[in-house]
Formats: structure tokens, sequence, C-alpha cells
């Protein structure tokens, strides 16, 4: 009787069976590692593959079109930004100015260039514009039931919280529009834009 195969040979041979929903995650994480790092164009079943040591055909096992794996990658970015843009806990005022520090911090344009590199391929890949509709929706509702806490906090003045939310997102993409611009690090005209905005559409007394 032979004895059993051991060493790195044998455990070359061996392969690990995860579960699906272990395995969907890890892919995802990958290909949104990707995304933020090198850009949305960058995924593709051989890239993903090759950065979990897996075979590409393993990633299209799970997603069989590389436009629904780009869409669900932008998605997964975009809801870990979302958590650390809006704070969970202090009054409405101190969760705003944690928002706005967040949004014009040099952090926020990795996610500036992931905005606007999306809003491009979107053109082109129906499920990365669906995406995109579907975070901004839920980006839309976070903000917005910020802005009704805080006037019901008589902290704020926004008699309509909804136009409020539009003009302030307005003002984080606009600035995110300039995230591959050097003139943001240099040029000070660029700080305190979104907090401007929320002064003027929270009928805010003081600045933030």
């Amino acid at each position: 009787m032979s004895a059993p195969v051991t060493g790195s040979a044998g455990d070359r041979g061996l392969r690990v069976r995860k579960d699906p929903d272990e395995r969907r995650e890890e892919i995802l994480a990958e290909a949104a590692r990707i995304a933020l790092a090198d850009g949305l164009e960058r995924i593709t079943l051989r890239e993903v593959a090759a950065g979990l040591g897996v075979r590409p055909g393993l990633i299209g096992h799970y997603f069989p079109a590389v436009g629904e794996l780009v869409g669900a990658a932008f998605a997964r970015a975009v809801s870990r930004e979302r958590d650390r843009l809006f704070e969970s806990s202090g009054s409405p005022l101190a969760r705003l100015a944690e928002f706005v520090a967040r949004a014009e911090s040099p952090e926020a344009r990795v996610l500036g260039r992931l905005w606007l590199n999306a809003r491009h391929l979107a053109r082109f890949q129906p499920a990365l514009a669906d995406a995109i509709a579907q975070q901004e929706r839920l980006d839309e509702e976070r903000l917005v039931a910020l802005i009704e806490a805080g006037n019901s906090a008589g902290e704020f003045a926004a008699p309509d919280p909804q136009a409020a939310c539009v003009r302030i997102w307005m003002a984080v993409d606009g600035l995110g529009a300039y995230a591959n611009s050097p003139a943001v690090s240099e040029d000070p005209a660029y700080g305190g834009f979104v907090a401007d905005v929320c002064q003027w559409s929270l009928g805010l007394r003081d600045p933030l």
C-alpha cells in the first residue's frame, strides 16, 4: 500500500471548495479593490482571478457577464464609502459636519475618480448604469433622512429636504469632478465648497 501524498506538491493538488456566498464576497472584494486602485476598465475575469489565485472560469461561474461584475464591484465600493460618510451617532449637525469633512478630504478623491469613471462607462454598460442609479437613490435617502432629523431638532431650516439634498450632492459631485486635478490641492478656493452649499441649503446660522 502506497503512503499518502504529503508535502507541497500534494498540497497544491488539493482544491479548497468555499461556500458560494463566501466565494462571491471574495470576488466582489477583489473587483472593488481593482476598481478603486486602477479603474473599472481593469476589471476582467482574468484580472480578478489573478488577484485571488484562481482560474478565470471560476469567476465566470459567479459572474458570467463581466458587465455584471463591474456594476456589482462599483456598488460594493460605493456602499462601503457611504457608511463612512454618514455617522450613526451624534446630533444631526455633528453628523453633517462629519459628512462634509469626509466629502472634502483628500481621501474622498479616490471615490471621486471612481464616480467619474463609472458615469463615463455607463454610457456603454447598462448594468453599470443601473448600479449608479441605485447607489444615487441610496445616497439621497440617507442624506434626506439626516436633513429631516436636523429640521426636527431645530438645527436645520430646510423647507424642502429633497431639494436641499440634491444641491448638496451636486456640490459633492462637482468637487469630485476635479478629483484628477492638482488644483484641488494647490488652490484654497476649492476648499469649503461643500460646506458653503450645506450652509446655504440648510439655512445654517454658522459656518461648518
